[in-house]
């Protein structure tokens, strides 16, 4: 193993050497439940996670007493389907990593499989409704994008109740997908997936994942490459308010050459109580050469009493990559920006609103379809009100 970084590459944090970067590097994937032991929150993938708030979904407790309503809406030529557990097409991109995800796949009924037919390129967005009815649910949902087809879904969560569900993204070769992942719960709802993107030859697949709502959310973004050329781009966004428990637990598996990721999340804390959590592991194994990956997470605590905790993990197992790096900051909100705009006349509300807004501005700009940036922006200007009120 070599723990040599090339020039012009950036590492800030422990480059870890010897060893897997946490559990899931190591762990077996398996689709059943038994598999995995009852977590305790000892273990270091558990470690943050509040599992009295998870209602029974990491012990087996909870039982499907409620439903989901998903609702799909595609452009022509895209192809929707209800299929039950038993369809081979399920559980290609990998299987679960930690018990929930094993849970969840053991648990669902239905799934729902989207298809994008080889050589499409969608003028609008498929939309892909999920709305909480209440009770305790779990889901699967497929996203399955031809060879060089370009598409953008949008995955919307609403509702309440407590929900588990993985879903798959599996690109063919040349394909172009790009997700957005919204998160509205209300204030009560539990809501925890694992989400497996297999990148095919010279694919594209860009991730934007924003986290508003509910009372615990927790999401495991995974990337796998299934041929050299493959990119990925995993972008987040969380506002984490009072009492809120915001896990996003991300793991990029360079087992291909010459594929890139980069990942950047962002997130705003404020409340007594708002917990944000970030975990960021790029492994690159001895096969991966010409891997070239960076990973950066900040954060901005607005109010006393929120807590984030960033952990950026990288294992390098070959020299022969291009670059690699990771970054991690987490602030305190100045009021020395809010005092610069507010000598210039503009009232103390609206001076914080554009501090945040600048904060976030660059990520917004990634998610691509407008009805959901103006959404986000009038929602996080809703929770910066509400905290001032």
């Amino acid at each position: 193993m070599a723990d040599s970084i090339p020039a012009g590459s950036t590492t800030e944090g422990a480059i870890q050497v010897g060893q897997p970067t946490d559990a899931r590097s190591a762990a077996p994937a398996s689709y059943e439940v038994a598999d995995f032991p009852v977590p305790h929150g000892r273990e270091e993938e558990w470690r943050f996670t509040p599992l009295e708030r998870l209602r029974g979904l990491h012990d087996g407790t909870a039982e499907a007493t409620g439903g989901v309503r998903v609702e799909v809406t595609a452009p022509e030529g895209v192809t929707v389907e209800t299929v039950d557990r038993a369809d081979p097409r399920l559980g290609r991109a990998g299987k679960p990593v930690d018990r929930v995800a094993a849970q969840a796949y053991s648990s669902f009924e239905k799934a729902s499989v989207v298809s994008v037919p080889k050589d499409a390129v969608l003028a609008e967005p498929v939309r892909v409704a999920v709305h909480g009815e209440g009770g305790t649910a779990y889901g699967h949902l497929l996203v399955d994008v031809g060879a060089f087809a370009e598409a953008v879904v949008v995955l919307d969560h609403t509702g309440g109740g407590t929900l588990a569900a993985n879903v798959e993204y599996v690109l063919g070769d040349g394909a172009r997908l790009t997700v957005v992942s919204v998160q509205d719960w209300d204030d009560q709802a539990v809501h925890a997936g694992q989400h497996t993107a297999l990148v095919g030859r010279d694919a594209a697949f860009k991730s934007v994942v924003v986290t508003l709502g509910g009372d615990l959310v927790r999401l495991h973004p995974r990337v796998v490459y299934g041929g050299p050329g493959g990119e990925a781009e995993l972008y987040g966004l969380y506002f984490t308010d009072n009492g809120q428990h915001q896990e996003h637990r991300l793991f990029i598996d360079h087992d291909t050459p010459h594929c890139r990721s980069n990942v950047a999340y962002k997130g705003a804390l404020q409340g007594k109580n708002a917990h944000a959590v970030w975990i960021g592991d790029v492994l690159i194994r001895a096969v991966a050469e010409g891997t070239d990956t960076y990973e950066l997470n900040r954060n901005l605590v607005l109010t006393d009493g929120a807590r984030v905790d960033s952990v950026p993990n990288l294992e390098i197992e070959t020299g022969e990559i291009v670059g690699a790096g990771h970054a991690s900051a987490t602030g305190r909100f100045e009021d020395e920006q809010l005092f610069y705009l507010m000598a210039r006349g503009i009232p103390a509300d609206e001076a914080r609103r554009l501090v945040v807004r600048g904060f976030f501005a660059e990520l917004v700009q990634q998610i691509g379809v407008p009805d959901v940036e103006e959404r986000l922006l009038a929602k996080i200007d809703e929770e910066l009100e509400a905290s001032v009120a």
